[in-house]
């Protein structure tokens, strides 16, 4: 993967939509987009375009990552992992790492028939 800091909402979009079985909506209205690996939410940029909250793999990784100041604390999303990374705040390939970490994250969360009906996910990730 590519270094740079210049990950932004549609090279984020355009990301996300490689992984197996992602897909972007708009549940909570236009200029909010969700991404959801099965019924839940992964990824979400919200209408302010600040940046991109995801779900960490423990709470003690989001918290860190806050105290280290490399995200903040998810405006409207349960503490318990989620953390805000703003644009620009991390090099574009930890940004891909951690949305992979939170699609991983999430995607484990699921039923075993809702793991079963998505496409497998490879073990070298996604290339951009």
């Amino acid at each position: 993967m590519q270094g740079g800091m210049g990950m932004d909402r549609a090279a984020m979009n355009d990301f996300c939509a490689t992984l197996p079985g992602a897909a972007v909506s708009e549940p909570f209205g236009p200029g909010l987009d969700v991404w959801k690996v099965g019924t839940k939410m992964f990824a979400i940029v919200g209408m302010r375009n600040k940046g991109v909250s995801l779900k960490c793999e423990t709470p003690d990784t989001a918290a860190l990552l806050i105290d280290v100041g490399r995200a903040e604390k998810a405006p409207y999303l349960p503490r318990g992992g989620w953390v805000l990374i703003p644009w620009g705040r991390m090099e574009d390939a930890e940004l891909k790492e951690r949305l992979i970490t939170s699609y991983r994250t999430i995607r484990k969360t699921l039923t075993k028939k809702q793991q079963t009906a998505l496409p497998p996910f490879p073990q070298s990730p996604p290339e951009t």
